[in-house]
């Protein structure tokens, strides 16, 4: 495989176009400087516009994990309960992290078996009373897109505090962190921004301020990223990635370049083309969706159709020089998931396409080479 050239179609990290990479080569800066400082400020800003929300933004060095540790942790003391909904790997680990600091009470919907989210569960659970609630948006291990509006409306209803991981939707798909209600949400910088992984960014609204715990863990206090961001010149309460905050300035301009509203249409268009691609190769999608979730504008989750193994067909995509990914924990070996997020084109969605293609033609799975790809087409016209 050349290194050199191998097209990332997963689901994070993403392509990272050159001019973010070469942004990373500057020199390295002081972090309590002006420079840094207005950088900051302007990584902030765009990110309000991204989230579709006026309250506080920070940008943590760390994953987009980190930031959902964030989230719960400022939140949720021993004594609190914390509803997880879980219908995908990352709704489970919302899960794994409150278990540490709190009380959990999980709302299960079987995501081996690609199960939607039902609502009168959810509310079910809320009617016992919580201090909170978390929900993934975009669960990329289903390839489903959860119904987030209305998850806000019923945490506003029993007065929870609505934590929201929008790690895959967050520049890439329609977010509205104020209109929905959502007091807390993230996002992880390697997926639709399109900046390398290891920075993360998280809101937080006047409800959550005031419903923080006495004692927050040290390295993501927010309250400690609130202090050092309202300083005459704004910083990080501690050293940054620099070189990482370059890149994330760089993406986000991406961004306002081709406009955010743009953006979403593309990431829609080109997700509706691999299903559309799936379609007509006979491969079967893996989310069994309800009234509330939708197919992920992200990621494609597609089951692996008979007469090819995991290993066969995705070991032969990556041998054409394009890498997409397996199923996680129980779904290994049973799903592939294509990304469609950040700063891809047209062509890279139809070369990938066409290396499933030719891998599935390859191995008597499909008849003839050309359905996938002429429906793509049709769809990115």
């Amino acid at each position: 495989m050349n290194l050199e050239n191998n097209l990332l179609m997963i689901p994070g990290p993403v392509p990272v176009a050159p001019r973010i990479l070469r942004a990373m080569s500057r020199p390295i800066i002081g972090h309590r400087g002006k420079e840094f400082g207005d950088m900051y400020s302007e990584c902030r800003t765009t990110l309000q516009e991204l989230f579709g929300t006026k309250n506080d933004m920070y940008i943590i060095t760390g994953s987009g994990s980190c930031a959902m540790e964030a989230a719960v942790s400022n939140n949720i003391g021993e004594k609190d309960t914390l509803i997880t909904i879980e219908n995908g790997k990352f709704g489970e680990r919302f899960r794994e992290i409150g278990e540490r600091f709190g009380k959990v009470r999980a709302v299960k919907f079987d995501w081996t078996k690609g199960e939607s989210i039902e609502l009168d569960s959810v509310e079910s659970a809320l009617a016992e009373g919580a201090k909170a609630i978390t929900l993934v948006h975009n669960d990329t291990s289903v390839g489903i897109k959860n119904p987030a509006k209305e998850i806000g409306d019923l945490a506003k209803k029993y007065g929870a505090i609505f934590i929201m991981d929008g790690v895959t939707t967050i520049g890439g798909d329609e977010v509205l962190v104020d209109k929905w209600g959502v007091d807390i949400a993230v996002v992880g910088s390697q997926k639709c921004i399109g900046a390398p992984p290891g920075l993360s960014a998280i809101s937080v609204s006047k409800k959550a301020w005031e419903s923080m715990v006495d004692k927050p863990p040290y390295y993501i206090d927010l309250k400690a990223y609130k202090k050092s961001a309202n300083k005459e010149t704004a910083q990080t309460p501690y050293t940054p990635a620099v070189s990482l905050f370059f890149a994330m300035q760089e993406a986000l301009r991406i961004v306002k370049e081709e406009g955010l509203e743009a953006r979403i249409m593309r990431h829609a268009k080109f997700a509706e083309a691999l299903r559309a691609a799936a379609d007509a190769m006979n491969v079967e999608m893996f989310p069994q969706l309800n009234k509330y979730s939708k197919y992920s504008n992200t990621v494609t989750a597609m089951k692996i159709p008979t007469g090819i193994d995991d290993k066969k067909l995705r070991n032969g995509i990556k041998e054409l020089g394009i890498q997409v990914s397996g199923g996680q924990g129980a779904l290994e070996g049973k799903i592939f998931r294509i990304g469609s997020m950040g700063n891809i084109s047209k062509l890279d969605i139809l070369s990938t396409v066409q290396a499933v293609e030719i891998v599935l033609h390859k191995n008597d799975v499909v008849k003839k080479m050309g359905p996938g790809v002429e429906a793509a087409s049709n769809v990115l016209k």
